[in-house]
């Protein structure tokens, strides 16, 4: 059984009242802004650990521990030690006694090699230790129940980047400075791109037409993919990994990138110089309406109309089933995604629990998708006995599913069309976000909505994206302090 654990923050304040300790609910631990308060309480983890020989389920939890990537840490080294058993019962009991062995005694947790002397875990060994190339296919080719898009990110992931930089090092040699010349070499790539782009010499902006500069977040992932082929590697009997040097290789913070919104001045300074301030931009309200009238000329409105008011993504709104509808009761429920890998689509679960859900439709929004589903049954009767039932509400006019890089297409034309800032099909489920949060639609409304985790999340996003809700803001929490005299006005001289 898979254990992933978790990681939480806690400090030893107690109730004014009850006297009763407040551990994770102190609000104290956040700032207003709702990130963590670094100069109060500290940081702990706990994981599920396999049960006793006698089969009572116990658990590892430290506690005390400074920061959150400590907890982390420590986390990941339980978790590579329980690997070490490669799915024999009677290992992972001893390696988890060891555990909590140090647990208990507050020592630090032991070592891979200690665990492996003392549980006779891995003995024995390769006759040829394999290079990282050829661990990272053998890797890969094991992962049976990996989903298709997963498979493709890591075999990305593994041509592109880990085997041309690291292939060539045998496994048991590899060290986190390997791992560093790699990430150099990533951003000096990346300098060189950025470099030509800008350059006046348009041989220069030629020679990099359709190569991607790999940001932070991606150069994470690669990481991360080669962390969860060291730690099947660490694992195995046959190999001598010592440790996982990917959980040692530090990596500049990637923050989520948070939308920002086309604002007039934005705006002008796009049309004067042709730069988009941020990688995610949204619509103002005002824009969103101009690409809806543009857009109602066009035969898939409704799915266009669809994502703008209810943040539907791309792949849900080509996913979605005339059995997912009920018009009725002003509701679809939202399980499938279409997934497009280069050319071929697949259609699957959303990737989190929370991606399963039923969203409200607004008396409009039913009204439009009435309308479509008139016109679709028309076109089948037009198509006769070349309609392909595939049960989708949009479709080609043949009843064909949509390729999910069409519809985008289709999205950007239209939306140049209106002569409108450039965003994302994306960024239109953004907007739909941000508007509904600027309604005063509740927060926890909005993330089950869209399908999100957590409310934190949803917040955290899109709370300030227009402007004039800000400034609403600001001008309410001014108005609460009541002064006699503005602050502005002229001091009298006597």
């Amino acid at each position: 059984m898979a254990r992933e654990g978790s990681t939480f923050k806690r400090c030893s304040c107690r109730h004014p009242q009850t006297g009763k300790p407040l551990g994770t609910a102190c609000p104290k631990l956040k700032r207003p802004d709702g990130r963590w308060n670094p100069g109060h309480g500290s940081w702990g983890y706990q994981i599920e650990l396999p049960p006793t020989t006698t089969g009572r389920r116990r658990q590892a939890r430290r506690t005390g521990l400074g920061s959150q990537d400590a907890a982390r840490q420590e986390l990941d080294h339980i978790k590579d030690l329980l690997g070490l058993a490669h799915g024999e019962e009677h290992t992972a009991a001893r390696i988890a006694d060891l555990i909590k062995e140090a647990l208990n005694r507050h020592r630090p947790l032991p070592g891979t090699e200690e665990v492996r002397a003392r549980t006779s875990a891995g003995a024995a060994h390769r006759d040829r230790i394999p290079t990282v190339a050829e661990w990272l296919d053998e890797w890969l080719a094991g992962k049976r129940k990996l989903a298709d898009s997963t498979r493709l990110s890591y075999q990305g992931h593994i041509t592109n980047h880990l085997v041309p930089h690291i292939g060539w090092v045998r496994l048991d040699k590899l060290a986190v400075g390997h791992l560093q010349a790699m990430f150099d070499a990533i951003e000096e790539t990346n300098a060189h791109i950025r470099a030509c782009r800008d350059s006046s010499d348009p041989r220069l902006r030629a020679s990099v037409r359709g190569r991607r500069v790999v940001s932070l977040s991606t150069q994470h992932r690669i990481r991360a993919t080669l962390r969860s082929a060291l730690s099947t590697a660490l694992a195995r009997p046959d190999l001598p990994v010592q440790f996982n040097v990917a959980s040692h290789l530090e990596l500049d913070a990637a923050p989520r990138p948070k939308p920002v919104v086309w604002t007039p001045e934005r705006l002008k300074r796009y049309r004067a110089t042709g730069t988009v301030p941020a990688r995610v931009m949204v619509w103002t309200p005002e824009q969103t309406a101009a690409f809806l009238e543009r857009a109602l000329r066009h035969r898939l409105y409704a799915l266009f109309h669809l994502v703008a008011f209810k943040g539907l993504r791309r792949g849900e709104a080509v996913a979605l089933g005339y059995d997912d509808l009920d018009l009725s009761a002003g509701t679809a429920d939202i399980s499938r995604q279409t997934v497009q890998l280069g050319w071929k689509t697949i259609t699957t679960q959303p990737k989190t629990a929370a991606g399963i859900r039923t969203i409200t439709l607004d008396t409009e929004t039913v009204k439009v998708l009435k309308a479509w589903r008139n016109r679709h049954h028309r076109e089948r009767l037009a198509a006769g006995d070349c309609w392909s039932d595939t049960g989708l509400v949009f479709t080609h006019p043949d009843g064909a599913a949509l390729q999910p890089s069409w519809v985008s297409d289709q999205f950007t034309r239209l939306a140049a069309e209106a002569d409108l800032p450039p965003i994302t099909l994306h960024g239109l489920r953004h907007g739909a976000a941000s508007l509904s949060l600027a309604a005063g639609v509740d927060v926890k409304v909005v993330s089950a909505e869209l399908g999100h985790s957590t409310t934190y999340f949803t917040q955290d996003t899109y709370q300030t994206v227009f402007p004039e809700v800000a400034r609403a803001a600001a001008e309410a929490t001014a108005a609460l302090v009541p002064l006699r005299r503005a602050p502005s006005a002229p001091r009298s001289r006597g």
